[in-house]
């Protein structure tokens, strides 16, 4: 039995996962994930996607996620999320592959390109200025399903892609992304910050009750069942929401709420043009 060290030896490691990552210690996922990475690293813009193969064990993760988020949507996901989510339709019994998801995707004007991990928010953020969303392909470690440290397939299609069909996130990524291009590196952080308790962590008013319309929440199971309970609840405010860190490998403590989906929709963008 060869030892980590060994393995990732006689692998060039791309991603380098943190000593508290689920999939440290297990040699066998940090080798997949290379792999996974070193697609999207060898992909040339106009050639066909490179489609994962993904294992048996990595389509049971999707599919239990699945059974513990669908139910979880009905009652959390705001109604521009869940309209958005059932034109996407994605299969919740296997992982859909980029190229296919493109196919439904394209008639927002949006498509999903693969990239091999993390990489900066000013490069994440510009390329939907041309309506390309940059999506990693990796599965998140099967020891913890309901959790990632890092954005992973789930995230980005189970929260990112169900919500580009609504013709307000499409603008206001799009706009995100136009900002991102021209930023200064000050303001480049306030964005990012702002991105971040908006279209990943924000939260609407809905008929009396509380509902979220951010990828991060709808895609976590953990996220979405604290969100009455151990989350601290703030009016949505532009001065605090682009001036407050965040640990993205933690439970939120901190959730903006906008009264309206319209009103999120309208202060967001009139921050935005101000940048």
């Amino acid at each position: 039995m060869k030892t980590l060290s060994e393995v990732l030896a006689q692998e060039d490691e791309i991603v380098r996962l943190d000593p508290d990552h689920p999939g440290f210690k297990d040699p066998v996922y940090r080798v997949r994930r290379n792999e996974i990475a070193r697609l999207a690293l060898t992909y040339r813009e106009g050639h066909p996607l490179p489609r994962v193969d993904y294992t048996p064990e990595e389509q049971a993760v999707w599919a239990l996620t699945w059974e513990r988020l669908g139910p979880l949507h009905e009652t959390y996901a705001c109604r521009e999320w869940l309209e958005s989510s059932r034109v996407l339709a994605l299969d919740r019994g296997r992982v859909p592959d980029l190229t296919g998801v493109n196919v439904t995707l394209s008639r927002s004007g949006f498509r999903m390109l693969p990239v091999a991990g993390l990489i900066s928010g000013r490069g994440f953020l510009s390329a939907m200025a041309q309506g390309v969303f940059l999506s990693t392909q990796y599965m998140r470690h099967h020891s913890v399903p309901f959790y990632t440290p890092e954005p992973d397939v789930i995230h980005e299609l189970v929260g990112h892609a169900a919500s580009l069909f609504h013709p307000d996130i499409v603008r206001l990524s799009r706009l995100f992304g136009e900002v991102a291009r021209g930023a200064s590196g000050e303001a480049m952080k306030r964005l990012e910050l702002v991105y971040w308790y908006t279209l990943e962590f924000g939260l609407v008013e809905e008929g009396g009750a509380l509902k979220t319309y951010g990828a991060g929440i709808l895609s976590s199971f953990g996220e979405m069942e604290r969100l009455t309970t151990k989350a601290q609840l703030r009016p949505l405010d532009f001065a605090a929401a682009s001036t407050l860190p965040y640990d993205p490998t933690q439970y939120q403590p901190v959730l903006f709420v906008s009264p309206s989906w319209d009103r999120m929709v309208g202060d967001v963008s009139d921050w935005l043009k101000t940048i």
